[in-house]
């Protein structure tokens, strides 16, 4: 059932207009677009009349945060387009902390360190019961979203929601006014489109969930660990079967007490075999494999032990479901690394395992690869002149190699460590060669 009886404008939403939606499984929907127009939809209606606006207008939907679309997904629905408040926010304001309070108080000025949370009920807080605010009000006096309104109290109606989408409506152009106040930054509200599409398509991928062969994927982590352990016990004894092949390449009274998980303790295996190194480090150890046969077996090893405590018969259990699809969730920009992760291991699946991925019949994957996208987008905005000529070749790392005078691993290394900030390790010795060669990118 649609109602549109008491708060709605005359006339259909326009296409690509900003229509906020909150959704509740047990109240149905609220839509309000930009233009007036406010809609009720019931539980049962809530999916048939999204799909149809959809079809016919394809608004950009509003949202506070990922929870609605997950919402949406569960049910099948995949919106077009969308603005979400909270990436939006992120993009603004910086940092990762989100959600509709913070939201609210950055676009409206207030001071965001002084968000009200919601307290337990006690002595006291029924003491000043005097100042709650009244539960259909969700904006305080001073300024700040209703700590209970966000905890629930949005649900309390379908009055409620509709004031609910309201509110976002509002973050809406507050959010549009401040991007178009960012000086010199004229793409900043398709960026904003796009940063909110990337938060929609998380929610999608891990709803969605990535294809996987079981028995393809059993096959190679027995492979690499040997057969499903019956218990805790056999796994252990598994375990230290695989440690005796590495410890096997020492003379018997040089083994003992070494653990093979403790980097210290593999110095001094290493040690015993005559092997001096400063770290132990896979990239390192590479470059010993032919010194010693416990090299090898200790790389080896390392890829084996991996696969058993992180990517094994646990991982399979816990993270591939009865219909063989892997899920975890998706983070559309991550805080800390500034891009897309993933939980379960879809964003850094061991080489090894990926032959596990299968398409599903009838579908094909395509391969879309935004290669060597850091320094390309470093030598652009940086705008140095040297690093962007290296960006005209397919790969930008073999200039940079030849230009320094390194090997093509080392180019690569050495530009990477330099925009996250390391200096010291592989690579580190051409850093002084990157600040001569190109100067304008690594002041930026």
């Amino acid at each position: 059932m649609v109602d549109t009886s008491a708060e709605s404008g005359p006339g259909e939403f326009a296409p690509n207009e900003a229509v906020a939606l909150v959704v509740d499984p047990e109240l149905g929907a609220a839509l309000v677009g930009e233009r007036g127009r406010t809609v009720h939809l019931d539980t049962a209606a809530v999916i048939d009349e999204i799909h149809r606006i959809e079809r016919t207008v394809a608004p950009r939907w509003v949202w506070w945060s990922d929870e609605t679309p997950r919402r949406l997904a569960i049910a099948g629905v995949r919106p077009m387009r969308c603005w979400d408040l909270d990436a939006v926010h992120r993009l603004i304001h910086g940092g990762w902390r989100a959600g509709p309070s913070w939201t609210w108080a950055a676009t409206h000025g207030l001071d965001t360190e002084s968000v009200p949370v919601v307290v337990p009920d006690d002595l006291f807080s029924s003491m000043a019961g005097a100042e709650h605010n009244d539960p259909d009000q969700p904006v305080r006096a001073d300024g700040h979203l209703d700590p209970a309104w966000l905890d629930g109290g949005w649900r309390g109606s379908a009055s409620r929601m509709a004031a609910d989408a309201l509110l976002a409506l509002d973050v809406h152009r507050l959010q549009r006014d401040q991007l178009e106040e960012l000086d010199g930054h004229p793409a900043a509200a398709t960026t904003a489109r796009s940063e909110s599409a990337a938060a929609l398509l998380a929610v999608e991928l891990g709803h969605d969930g990535l294809p996987i062969d079981r028995d393809e994927a059993e096959r190679i982590i027995a492979g690499f660990i040997g057969r499903r352990p019956r218990d805790t016990a056999e796994e252990r004894r598994l375990a230290a079967e695989r440690d005796d092949v590495v410890l096997s390449h020492l003379p018997a009274d040089l083994r003992g007490g070494v653990d093979l998980r403790n980097p210290a303790s593999v110095k001094s295996l290493l040690r015993r075999a005559g092997i001096e190194v400063d770290d132990t480090r896979a990239w390192r150890l590479e470059q010993l494999r032919h010194d010693h046969p416990v090299v090898d077996a200790l790389l080896a090893w390392r890829k084996a032990e991996r696969i058993a405590t992180t990517f094994g018969y646990r991982w399979l259990d816990e993270h591939v479901g009865d219909d063989g699809r892997l899920r975890g969730s998706w983070t559309s920009s991550d805080g800390a690394a500034g891009r897309m992760t993933a939980t379960a291991g879809l964003h850094n699946l061991p080489i090894d395992l990926r032959p596990a991925v299968a398409a599903a019949p009838g579908h094909r994957f395509v391969r879309a690869d935004l290669g060597q996208i850091e320094p390309r987008i470093l030598a652009a905005v940086s705008g140095d002149a040297a690093l962007a000529q290296a960006t005209s070749e397919a790969d930008m790392y073999a200039p940079v190699a030849q230009r320094l005078g390194v090997t093509r691993e080392v180019a690569k290394v050495a530009v990477l460590g330099a925009m996250y900030g390391q200096t010291t390790g592989h690579g580190a010795a051409a850093l002084l060669g990157l600040e001569a060669a190109y100067p304008v990118a690594m002041r930026y």
